[in-house]
């Protein structure tokens, strides 16, 4: 009776929670968090004209680029890829162009938070028609219901308030939305064996890399003395190595240089970003599968790790006129609302990057590559240094190219209708070291926003959607398919180009260069016969026994022909007449004239039109029926 009674007492709690009489709040893509991708995600699907709803649990947007303090760009400096490129124009605008925001010797792009936040609030507020955004709201409970949609209980100023959605992107921190409705997910280091790639540990363990709380300090003046009381538990030979900037120098060599420590993150208007991995104020603490509760308490030990270095800088160093900045966070404390999480969970998504893929892209089993929809250029970064249990892993030897990230890195198996973003995306662990830095994070937010919004206009699950549809929208956002940084968005021929490197046909050269790698198109060097026909030989049956075509440079005249063997009977002067319409040029061989790159992507992709042969979440080609 006792147990009958409470079964009862259980179903009339749930049928009230749930009950036609209380009011739903209805939309069409739901945004769980309002972070670097959150953020990106809301503009994009808004734009595309669809019902959009972000909750955030802070006053702020922006994330980790924000509410986290981590306002300096890494990579894709010469990849301003879509919302990221118009994000950047923005601070150029409000600081007064790109010299005024590279104040730090860590960046190209550095920024004050709080402005950082005003900027992406303005870009949010132009599309209010579309683009709802709740702030100080968390979400408590997410469920999916029968019909495919998402019921979200919130909590929004003190009350419950019950959301229904076609589509959700988790875009949290963590990745916690995705765990509770159920997807895969890895945490921590893979397995070699298991990822395939041969820098990663034998056995796979739970180490995430080390995590931040980052803080703003202030100039105040030379007289000013901002030197905060010492903190509990301060260590000075926790940092006596923090100056060392040149390994493997000690602190007493000619190489120690604390001014040049500082300046590594100087914000415009005399402020510091402190985020300082070597001897500074990152901390190791795996706190992504906590609770809510564990969470906080935990990260009171990272807030008081940073007020320990912040200690040292004022009174060891020297620098008391530094203090922390009282007018960037709307927090009692001046410190950052968020600390910098360089890792989440990853999900099992549809297909998972691994880094075969980011170095030899054209050469592996699954062109991945065909399916690109977010570019990055930054080199694998991992931070270790506060755990000496992580396995050795020379990360820097670790040398790639510039890379593209697959669509279907962003849609979990097993849950349809949600989109993951933010750090959650299905990489591997030692991928995830490049696929975490602020411009790429923007672009999964963004091809997120386009994957959700075109799954409700088209009426398909994300898992439905042709990968060719997405790759539009991301052209017409001015998003980049390939890696190219010799081609950007002001180029005429970009899209073209975009379009026929993302088949393949004419293959992009990767430079491992420094921090910021490369890919070069070339647009305006020649073509091989034979190059040309071996990228248009996946493409046509009739090629694929054809080894008529030489090492000699690629003419109008060996074009037409190619051409014809495709089944396309287009006569030279068709080529001409459009060669001179675009105004291209050629390569002056000293006995004729050879195609450039350029014109021979726009002539492929104007009379072929190879771009509209549709490719599965793999990058295969599907037979021309499907």
């Amino acid at each position: 009776m006792r147990k009958n009674c409470l079964l009862l007492l259980l179903l009339i709690v749930a049928a009230f929670a749930f009950s036609p009489s209380r009011k739903v709040i209805r939309t069409d893509v739901l945004i769980i968090g309002g972070g670097a991708s959150g953020t990106m995600a809301g503009i994009q699907s808004a734009r595309m004209k669809v019902k959009t709803l972000i909750v955030e649990e802070t006053e702020w947007l922006g994330g980790m680029l924000t509410a986290a303090g981590v306002s300096a760009i890494d990579g894709n400096h010469r990849l301003p890829a879509g919302l990221w490129g118009e994000f950047r124009n923005e601070l150029y605008k409000y600081y007064g162009g790109p010299k005024a925001v590279e104040t730090g010797w860590v960046s190209n792009t550095l920024f004050e938070p709080s402005v950082g936040n005003k900027l992406l609030q303005g870009l949010a507020a132009k599309e209010k028609n579309y683009l709802t955004i709740w702030f100080q709201s968390r979400w408590k409970s997410i469920r999916q219901l029968p019909d495919g949609s998402f019921m979200a209980e919130i909590i929004r100023n003190g009350k419950e308030e019950t959301v229904q959605a076609k589509r959700v992107i988790d875009a949290t921190e963590l990745g916690d939305v995705m765990a509770a409705l159920g997807v895969k997910y890895s945490v921590g280091m893979d397995s070699r064996y298991e990822s395939g790639e041969p820098e990663a540990p034998e056995e796979a363990n739970d180490i995430v890399q080390d995590l931040t709380y980052v803080i703003t300090l202030k100039d105040y003046g030379p007289d000013a003395d901002m030197t905060i009381p010492q903190p509990e538990g301060y260590d000075p030979s926790e940092f006596t190595c923090c100056c060392d900037i040149s390994d493997p120098a000690s602190y007493d060599s000619p190489n120690n240089n604390c001014f040049q420590m500082l300046q590594y993150g100087r914000l415009p208007n005399n402020k510091y970003m402190i985020n300082w991995p070597k001897c500074g104020n990152d901390v190791y603490m795996n706190i992504i599968e906590l609770s809510r509760e564990e969470r906080v308490k935990k990260l009171e030990e990272a807030k008081l790790h940073t007020l320990r270095f912040i200690y040292y800088i004022q009174k060891e160093l020297g620098y008391k006129n530094l203090g922390i900045a009282k007018d960037e966070y709307p927090t009692k404390d001046g410190f950052p609302m968020i600390p910098y999480h360089r890792e989440s969970r990853r999900m099992e998504g549809l297909v998972r990057f691994s880094l075969p893929y980011v170095s030899n892209p054209y050469d592996q089993e699954k062109p991945l590559y065909r399916t690109g929809v977010i570019v990055g250029d930054y080199t694998i970064d991992h931070h270790h240094l506060k755990n000496p249990s992580a396995p050795p892993i020379d990360f820097v030897k670790i040398r790639v190219p510039s890379y593209n990230v697959p669509m279907g890195t962003l849609i979990p198996k097993g849950v349809e209708g949600l989109i993951v973003a933010e750090k959650s995306i299905s990489v591997t662990n030692i991928v995830n070291g490049a696929t975490r830095l602020q411009p790429v994070v923007m672009q999964i937010g963004q091809a997120a926003g386009i994957l959700a919004a075109l799954s409700v206009q088209q009426d398909k699950k994300p898992s439905e959607l042709e990968v060719r549809d997405v790759q539009k929208e991301v052209l017409n956002a001015k998003g980049y398919l390939m890696p190219f940084i010799d081609v950007d968005p002001s180029d005429k021929d970009f899209e073209a180009i975009q379009r026929i490197g993302a088949t393949g046909i004419l293959k992009g050269y990767g430079v491992p260069y420094k921090w910021a790698n490369q890919t070069w198109f070339y647009p305006e060097l020649p073509v091989s016969e034979y190059e040309f026909v071996s990228g248009l030989r996946p493409y046509y049956e009739s090629l694929k026994h054809y080894w008529g075509a030489s090492g000699e440079l690629l003419t109008a005249e060996g074009l037409t022909e190619i051409f014809k063997l495709t089944g396309k009977d287009i006569r030279l002067e068709e080529i001409v007449s459009f060669f001179r319409e675009k105004q291209l040029s050629t390569v002056k061989t000293g006995t004729r004239d050879a195609l450039t790159r350029r014109a021979v992507a726009l002539l492929t992709d104007y009379f072929l039109n190879p771009f509209d042969r549709h490719v599965d979440i793999e990058g295969n080609l599907k037979s021309v029926t499907e």
